[in-house]
């Protein structure tokens, strides 16, 4: 009969008699609890497109009623039961990034904040220095980039800047998200949950 053999995380052939019965164990335990977790995987994606194509053809449907077509596929959408306890929405979500230009602003607004460092309040320095802070993915925080253009700061130099990070914005692409809603005793909506971390 052949030995058997399990493949380690390095990718080495060991000898199924020389691994331990507790790293078996474990190693059936994920297995199995990854092989249901794949399948789930599987049922709330054909979920999502079969609520999605619903969603679609009662928008259809209701566009129909004007005599027009359904023309909002990137758009938002909200609907709700006649009683009002549940409610489903579909929002689009632009992905922003900004090109070298926010480069250029940064360094605009840098020239201002030594310009101004006699009068300048330090409130607006910390705003500027937490707007380009890098997150662990190294990606800047959109909103608080697009933060700084709500400040009134009528210095030539600012508008500049500010004018460089609104021509800087890219849309990279857009993300469809499902959300569904429960009204409780409050009368509030509250997201019933599908990811298994919520539960």
């Amino acid at each position: 009969m052949d030995k058997e053999y399990m493949t380690d995380s390095q990718g080495r052939q060991v000898p199924a008699e020389l691994v331990k019965e507790i790293d078996k164990l474990r190693d059936q335990t994920v297995r199995r609890i990854a092989d249901e977790a794949m399948k789930m995987k599987d049922i709330l994606a054909a979920f999502k497109q079969h609520i999605r194509d619903d969603i679609y053809a009662f928008a259809e449907l209701s566009a129909n009623q004007y005599g027009r077509s359904w023309g909002g596929k990137k758009g938002n959408i909200t609907l709700s039961t006649f009683d009002g306890r549940y409610r489903l929405i579909v929002a689009m979500n632009d992905q922003i990034v900004f090109d070298e230009r926010l480069q250029v602003a940064r360094e605009i607004i840098g020239g201002c904040l030594d310009k101004w460092s006699d009068g300048a309040r330090p409130e607006i320095r910390m705003l500027v220095n937490d707007a380009f802070q890098v997150d662990k993915a190294g990606k800047i925080s959109t909103a608080r980039v697009l933060g700084l253009r709500r400040l009134e700061i009528h210095d030539a130099d600012w508008q500049k800047a500010m004018r460089a990070i609104t021509e800087s914005i890219q849309v990279s692409g857009s993300k469809r998200y499902l959300r569904f809603y429960e009204r409780n005793e409050q009368g509030e909506y509250v997201q019933i949950p599908l990811d298994v971390a919520a539960l």
